[in-house]
């Protein structure tokens, strides 16, 4: 492995020196001074030198190295930007020895140039302060201070800032700074710290050089236009080319080879706004190196120096972040809670070998009901955010609803089929763009809302005081639409469906549906799952679609055709419920098994002889578990002052799972 060897003459230096330890690289770490020594320490990784060291100085060190390793000697200059003697030494130390310069370039600060006087070094800005009157603040260290005593005054007007060691101390003493005209401090200083200094020492001018984010710079700008002082700028030298303190990190990582030791936090935003985070989020956004997430999520950090990366895709995240190991700090943000309906689940999964810490957020139900004053603990919650959910089902079961809204026009089509499903009156409330500045709440009827046109970043609540909540199957024959359409009756019904062993979530074929009776009390129990009335005949059609429409089945979709030609297209069932076949039984069994080889079917038989084409099917076909009830149901009738029972034809249902692999046969 490379050996490392940083000169740490900055903040970013000694940053990079930690950061190193912490990454378990051992590291030799120079300073010039017996203060920046104390101010790194020693560590399990980290060894020091201290002490002002000669380019011949430097070569041997670099040589020694390089007889300790197999790769070679890494350097990286991370002195300061002014420190031109010293980056010409490390450099030509590193030519002698065939050792690896690397430029840690301090990254510069924009500043509002009103006010300033830029000079190209100390002395030009003492010769510029000879023609000035009034206090002066010099914040350029201790090195150069000498220059300083050629104002005639200097000894009244000088205040000087430099490092609070004894050395320095006594040094500027000899010079003739002393009592209240010398400031020991160790840097960087705040904004606020820097407008006191100005106005304590009522300094008219501030002499600072080009020290970078890092160094201050920013807030000694600030300062003095808020103390009204201006500021005389030693400009930066310029520098060869390099890399950021980000970028560093990034070579030597990829040199070293080693996977970056890092945490990630995953964040729930909560609705977007910065202020609604909790504490905690905000300050694992803060401290973060590199914040990842949707355009809109990022859009609240503007005011942040953070790196950013676009992305809502998990994978597409985590490529990201191992192409770029320089990140140790990283905040990967979510909408909302990160535990409702939210894509943290697939980011637990992509980032399972990483240290990972979860901050949640408010969710837009909480959020919402908070506003409207109501308790959210009895609401029923689904999403339309990138799925599809039977949000028409939920409103008739309960009394609450919250939805996810993807887009303002999916909640539009929600509207114009709570009306068409005869729910019109169900009170409908729409936060759009909760916590932002056009944070819009409307309550109004599906009815008064159908029109509306909708945010695309929105959700909704309906509520509804009139629930039908149908917990089982068995609803009268009367109660559909019939005309002269053959229809399964409501005891052979109740039988079949039992049989048939629905779930929740069922993908169901009712083939040859009729009025859709069958279809129709599937869909009421598969509520998230969906159901497909598959009719030849067009007044047929006709009533399953009337049907839908009275009992509100949006789960249902019929398909005009024969079978087993109309079932082509279809997604593969779960469950098959054959009510009339004209004549297609096998065709439709091999069609459903090759769809789904463990499908559960049930099948009707009315006339003898389906009940012996069954049968052979069965014995022909890979399934399994065969069983056979024949139903013989009578219902009571008046003739005169009695009640005769009238006997219903006798109905042969039959069951079976498929049987994955059966032996018996195989379906071509």
């Amino acid at each position: 492995m490379y050996k490392i060897l940083l000169f740490a003459g900055t903040t970013e230096g000694r940053e990079l020196a930690e950061y190193l330890s912490r990454q378990q690289v051992e590291t030799e770490v120079c300073v010039a001074t017996g203060y920046g020594g104390q101010l790194l320490g020693e560590d399990a990784y980290r060894t020091i030198h201290t002490g002002r060291m000669t380019a011949d100085v430097m070569c041997a060190r670099m040589e020694e190295l390089a007889e300790q390793s197999e790769e070679g000697v890494l350097v990286v200059d991370a002195t300061h930007p002014y420190a031109e003697e010293v980056s010409a030494n490390i450099q030509a130390a590193c030519r002698a020895s065939g050792a690896e310069y690397i430029r840690l370039l301090r990254e510069s600060s924009p500043a509002d140039g009103s006010g300033l006087v830029v000079v190209d070094s100390v002395q030009e800005a003492v010769e510029f302060l000879k023609g000035t009157e009034g206090n002066i603040l010099v914040t350029t260290g201790s090195k150069e201070l000498a220059k300083f005593k050629e104002l005639p005054d200097f000894a009244e007007r000088v205040f000087a800032r430099v490092l609070s060691t004894p050395e320095v101390a006594a040094a500027c003493a000899q010079l003739g700074f002393t009592g209240k005209h010398l400031i020991c401090m160790q840097g960087p200083f705040s904004e606020d710290l820097n407008v006191a200094m100005l106005q304590q020492t009522d300094a008219k001018w501030m002499v600072t050089k080009e020290s970078g984010k890092a160094g201050g710079f920013e807030e000694k700008i600030r300062a003095a236009q808020r103390a009204g002082a201006r500021v005389v700028l030693v400009g930066r030298p310029p520098e060869a080319e390099g890399l950021t303190p980000m970028q560093v990190r990034a070579c030597l990582m990829k040199k070293l080879r080693i996977k970056p030791k890092r945490h990630i936090s995953v964040v729930g935003i909560g609705m977007g706004a910065r202020d609604g985070m909790t504490a905690e989020a905000q300050k694992a956004c803060m401290e973060a190196e590199l914040l990842a997430g949707a355009k809109r999520m990022l859009e609240g950090f503007e005011g942040l120096s953070k790196e950013r990366f676009v992305s809502y895709r998990p994978q597409e995240i985590r490529e990201y972040v191992d192409e770029h190991p320089e990140f140790e700090k990283i905040v990967l943000l979510q909408s909302g809670d990160v535990g409702f309906y939210s894509g943290a689940k697939r980011l637990y999964e992509i980032f399972a070998d990483e240290e990972l810490t979860v901050y949640p957020g408010i969710s837009s139900v909480v959020y919402l009901c908070a506003k409207l004053r109501i308790p959210w603990e009895d609401v029923k919650l689904v999403s339309l955010h990138g799925r599809s959910a039977n949000v028409v089902a939920a409103v008739k079961r309960h009394k609450k609803v919250f939805a996810l809204i993807g887009k303002g026009e999916d909640l539009s089509a929600l509207m114009e089929k709570l009306v068409y499903y005869g729910m019109a009156e169900v009170r409908v409330t729409v936060g759009e763009n909760l916590s932002y500045l056009g944070e819009k709440i409307q309550t109004g009827t599906a009815g008064e809302l159908v029109k509306e046109t909708f945010h695309d970043l929105c959700v909704v609540l309906i509520e509804n005081d009139t629930v039908h909540p149908v917990v089982t199957h068995g609803i009268e024959d009367e109660a559909f639409l019939r005309d002269a359409v053959p229809m399964t009756k409501c005891e052979v019904r109740s039988i079949s469906l039992s049989k048939l062993h629905l779930c929740g979530d069922s993908v169901v074929y009712d083939v040859g549906a009729g009025t859709g009776s069958v279809s129709i009390e599937a869909a009421l129990q598969a509520v998230d799952g969906q159901v497909y009335a598959i009719e030849k005949k067009p007044e047929a059609v006709t009533l399953i679609l009337a049907n839908r429409q009275k009992f509100a089945a949006d789960n249902l979709t019929v398909i005009t055709g024969p079978a087993p030609e109309a079932l082509e297209p279809l997604p593969a069932p779960t469950h098959v419920f054959i009510g009339g076949s004209s004549g297609n039984l096998r065709e439709i069994l091999e069609a459903v098994l090759r769809k789904n080889p463990s499908v559960r079917i049930v099948i009707n038989c009315i006339a003898l002889e389906t009940v012996a084409e069954t049968l052979k099917c069965l014995k022909t076909l890979p399934v399994t578990d065969a069983d056979i009830v024949t139903v013989s149901t009578a219902r009571a009738k008046e003739v005169g002052r009695y009640h005769m029972m009238m006997g219903q034809n006798p109905v042969s249902i039959i069951s079976c799972n498929g049987s994955p692999g059966g032996a018996d046969s195989q379906i071509s």
